[in-house]
């Protein structure tokens, strides 16, 4: 009976798959704050099941294939997201750490969403970015005519492996960095990509990532803390929120702990959402300081919020009807969330 030479690859292929996503399920366990759910596998998106089976089909790929059905978070970071597939031959032998092998992956995910077509139209030079530690990476080579893309040097070898709703998969011939580079927990640090000629463009990409990275992270924490069905209706329009572009630095949101809104039309629902959000970060202190009658800018031009009750901390403060009955439950730099006793009101939302 005739072996195949290659017999050996299988036995090391399931061995490295396994405890890479070990370590990637581990990590994750240990990020994740000690409230919050962890993932299970009845949470896995049917879409990264067929992504795995896209990459598996192409016989190159069934490490990073194995990682996506079992630990998918591993390589998303936002609603969109291109992935990059190392090969089998590149990381079978590897003598990396498993961390350091996690980082390799996340550095060749991006949160941006990007097909061959849209590879193709960028000029050489121009960057994008990684999920690894705001890394970048470069587009060295394009030719339009020939289909070929080079990345970090490395050529797109399988383009739209899997290209469906936000996830879209590429095949490359090998890393994007020199898998020699790679040692010392802070080897990432040193990690640079081909100089990149597209700055301005550049900056705009990753601050567009960051904001995006923000708001789900807002929407993933609403979630976790009851507000599941305004998380619901906030996901449903970010994209819109995002898209239009507001000069605004900081938010100030207000989560009811029931939204029956996310059923109705999309135009409808977005307007609803807006209201309950202002492009400024107030804290309950900011807004208890101002006067009875005060007004607020929300994200809906022209359809302010009215303050009305409540002039100092120690009384209550009321808000188009409804009472801040949660001050300050999360706060960053540029976010603030205030959980409030109800919706606002629908009647109080213009046609």
């Amino acid at each position: 009976m005739a072996f195949s030479s290659n017999w050996w690859r299988a036995p090391v292929y399931f061995t490295v798959s396994v405890l890479l996503a070990f370590l990637a399920i581990s990590t994750a366990i240990h990020l994740l704050p000690k409230d919050e759910p962890l993932p299970t596998k009845s949470t896995t998106a049917p879409l990264f099941l067929e992504a795995s089976a896209a990459l598996r089909r192409t016989g190159n790929f069934n490490i990073i294939a194995a990682l996506l059905q079992i630990t998918p978070e591993m390589f998303i970071s936002s609603p969109h997201s291109t992935i990059f597939a190392i090969p089998d031959s590149s990381i079978a032998k590897s003598s990396h750490t498993f961390w350091l092998l996690k980082h390799l992956f996340q550095y060749h995910a991006s949160p941006l969403q990007l097909s061959m077509n849209d590879l193709l139209k960028k000029h050489q030079g121009s960057c994008f970015p990684t999920i690894l530690h705001g890394k970048n990476v470069a587009i060295t080579k394009v030719d339009a005519r020939e289909r070929v893309v080079e990345i970090n040097h490395v050529l797109v070898s399988h383009p739209d492996i899997f290209l469906e709703g936000p996830l879209t998969i590429h095949g490359v011939l090998g890393p994007f960095t020199s898998m020699d580079s790679l040692y010392g927990d802070r080897s990432w640090d040193h990690i640079q990509a081909p100089i990149c000629d597209s700055n301005l463009s550049l900056v705009s990409e990753v601050t567009d990532t960051k904001k995006m990275v923000e708001w789900m992270h807002i929407i993933h924490w609403l979630s976790s803390k009851g507000f599941v069905s305004f998380a619901i209706g906030l996901n449903s329009v970010l994209d819109g929120i995002l898209d239009d572009q507001m000069n605004f630095n900081s938010v100030t949101v207000f989560a009811p702990p029931e939204f029956s809104f996310v059923a109705s039309p999309s135009a409808l629902l977005e307007k609803i959402v807006r209201i309950h959000i202002l492009p400024r970060k107030f804290t309950f202190m900011e807004l208890a300081s101002l006067p009875v009658n005060a007004s607020l800018s929300t994200l809906v031009p022209d359809h302010d919020l009215v303050i009305l009750g409540g002039v100092n901390i120690t009384q209550e403060l009321i808000i188009n009807g409804a009472k801040i009955v949660a001050p300050n439950i999360f706060q960053s730099k540029k976010f603030v969330v205030h959980g409030i006793s109800q919706a606002f009101e629908l009647d109080e939302i213009p046609n």
